[in-house]
């Protein structure tokens, strides 16, 4: 073997700098969970003996977990005592924001639970179904995206649709598909209350969060879920059909997209959101695709390869491929209507 030392040492820096992220990851979640970062969102500096006695925690612990933080660039440290920045509390405290943080970090966690899992799936090839996952990665799932809906949702995605803002105005049935914990549904349904939404999901866990959250929302009027799946949800006539960051899940998008084609009024609008990635593999070769092409290695296409199909598009799928599924579905309109760094907002009609 002729090792480049130089490059052993770039690669062993690279590694501890992923390693030092990965263990710092479950302090950022014993934060979230126990409202460290809540107990600090005022920026006045604390010390642990302060914290603990805002808290009700354990003094020695928090000193080594504000240590953790300020070591991390999660707070500061100065004069003994330790602070969050404006912009540190913005992101670790607040969920109704598009840069809320800690929600990732719990999807993160969820897939290194069922490591075991995933690599008896890779060795006999073989899926893993949504429901057999660990349960973060459901509330994690909801809280890694729900920032992004509320920060573009309302204000960009839907308006960047032919024609659909006026109609959810006046009043349309909307079906929501795949809808998880019911995010997307309720913050729509906020917005436009004229119309009437149905979310849908094959995970019954999901549905009976969503029912809740509609209910604390106040929406539940004009809102219901229901357990069902993307080739067989119920209802016809629909003015809107979104699916957001879940078609490249399924084991049958095409017959996903043909259902969702039935299901559409003469001039409705299917809204299809997934993750932004180029066509090729050299175009993803950055930081969010190192995010979504582990997420799929664990949970994206093991959930497509435990279904009928299993065609496995993989979170990483590109424009090319989507185009393709769609078109194979019988959309004959197909075009991207906007984006962000992290999805691809695509418009589609019958």
């Amino acid at each position: 073997m002729a090792i480049d030392e130089a490059k052993l040492n770039d690669f062993i820096g690279a590694f501890a700098g992923d390693l030092g992220a990965v263990l710092h990851a479950a302090t950022v979640l014993v934060g979230d969970r126990l409202g460290l970062y809540k107990a600090m969102a005022d920026g006045a500096p604390v010390t642990p003996a302060e914290l603990a006695e805002r808290t009700g925690c354990d003094e020695r612990y928090l000193t080594e977990w504000l240590s953790a933080q300020a070591a991390s660039g999660y707070a500061v440290y100065a004069d003994g005592a330790f602070h969050l920045t404006e912009e540190q509390a913005f992101a670790l405290t607040s969920e109704d924001n598009p840069f809320f943080a800690p929600g990732g970090l719990q999807v993160a966690a969820s897939t290194i639970k069922d490591y075991e899992k995933t690599a008896d799936a890779i060795r006999e090839g073989r899926g893993i179904g949504w429901g057999e996952h660990h349960h973060d990665l459901y509330e994690g799932t909801d809280r890694f995206f729900r920032p992004g809906y509320i920060g573009n949702l309302v204000s960009a995605w839907l308006p960047a649709l032919d024609g659909v803002v006026p109609a959810l105005e006046a009043g349309i049935r909307v079906a929501d598909v795949g809808c998880g914990r019911g995010s997307s549904t309720i913050l729509m349904a906020e917005a436009y209350p004229r119309s009437s939404f149905v979310g849908t999901d094959p995970h019954e866990g999901s549905v009976d969060a969503a029912r809740k959250a509609a209910a604390d929302a106040g929406v539940a009027d004009r809102v219901r879920f229901e357990l069902a799946g993307a080739k067989d949800y119920p209802g016809e006539g629909y003015g809107l059909v979104t699916l957001f960051d879940c078609l490249h899940d399924m084991g049958d998008p095409v017959g996903a997209l043909a259902h969702v084609r039935s299901t559409l009024a003469p001039d409705g609008t299917v809204l299809l959101v997934e993750p932004n990635a180029g066509d090729r593999l050299e175009d993803n070769l950055n930081p969010v695709g190192r995010i979504f092409y582990s997420v799929s290695t664990t949970v994206c296409v093991p959930a497509s390869k435990s279904q009928e199909v299993g065609l496995a598009l993989g979170a990483q799928a590109g424009e090319a491929r989507t185009r393709w599924v769609a078109e194979q579905a019988g959309l004959t309109s197909f075009r991207r209507a906007t984006e962000t760094p992290f999805n691809a907002v695509y418009e589609a009609r019958r």
